[in-house]
């Protein structure tokens, strides 16, 4: 029972989240590349451009590449999630939660604290569910993730209920 998570307080339906299945989730993210920030592009047709007249090039001295079979594909993304980390976005779960209209914000409990968030605030979480293929046993059942990623180096740990207030 210790990796079940309760969503609860004033929603109209209690949620009950279990990280041990979100590995199976299409919503995860990859929490090594999520916080990345991106560079905007210019010019997005000139890019665009660039990258098909270089695969026109290529295909035209290599001939055309097949693209991988399912077998490989398959290994890949059990390899992928064997080894991952990986997080899922809070808002969602939220969402179908269902808060009052009076609802301002979201009190995440640890095992020994409160920490009490604006409800914009806690639609961006990522709750971080496993390291290196591994769920969070020791100090789980999932990390809370700013949105911002300002928090990445010190997650907030231990996490057993979220409650809207």
């Amino acid at each position: 029972m210790e990796s079940i998570i309760l969503l609860t307080g004033n929603v109209k339906f209690p949620i009950t989240l279990d990280p041990g299945v979100w590995i199976f989730d299409d919503r995860k993210v990859d929490l090594n590349t999520y916080f990345e920030k991106e560079e905007k592009k210019d010019n997005e047709m000139e890019e665009y451009t660039k990258a098909v007249s270089e695969h026109w090039d290529r295909e035209i001295r290599e001939g055309a590449v097949f693209p991988p079979t399912l077998k490989t594909e398959k290994k890949y993304e059990k390899e992928r999630i064997l080894t991952g980390t990986f997080g899922i976005p809070f808002k969602p779960f939220l969402t179908n939660a269902e808060p009052e209209d009076s609802s301002t914000k979201v009190i995440v409990e640890t095992t020994t604290e409160e920490h009490t968030f604006t409800f914009e605030q806690a639609k961006a979480f990522i709750l971080g569910f496993s390291i290196d293929g591994k769920p969070l046993i020791e100090d789980g059942p999932v990390y809370v993730y700013f949105g911002d990623g300002s928090n990445v180096e010190n997650p907030i740990k231990r996490v057993k209920r979220f409650t809207v207030k």
